[in-house]
C-alpha cells in the first residue's frame, strides 16, 4: 500500500524537527508495508477530520483510505493537543 500527503499536511510535517520527521516516515512506511494497515489505526469518531488516525508517541496521523487504489492519502500531521483542531 502506498500513502500520499495533501499539501497541508506536507506543510505540517515540515514544521516538525528533522528527528520527528524522519520517525514519522518511517512508521509511516511501516503501516503502508503491512498487509493491513489499519489494524495499526483508530477510527476517527469525529469524521469531519479525517476516517482514521495512526499513533507516533504523541503525534498523530489523520488520514483516509481510497478504496479503490488502495492508497493512504494523510490530512494531517502533528501534536495530539492541536491537529484535531
Amino acid at each position: 500500500m502506498t500513502y500520499c500527503f495533501k499539501p497541508s499536511a506536507l506543510q505540517d510535517l515540515r514544521k516538525l524537527p528533522k528527528s520527528l520527521r524522519k520517525r514519522i516516515l518511517l512508521k509511516l512506511d511501516f503501516f503502508c508495508a503491512s498487509q493491513n494497515p489499519l489494524k495499526f489505526a483508530k477510527p476517527m469518531k469525529d469524521n469531519r477530520f479525517g476516517q482514521y488516525r495512526f499513533r507516533i508517541g504523541d503525534y498523530r496521523i489523520i488520514f483516509d483510505l481510497d478504496p479503490n487504489t488502495e492508497e493512504v492519502i494523510v490530512l494531517a500531521v502533528g501534536h495530539r493537543k492541536d491537529v484535531y483542531r
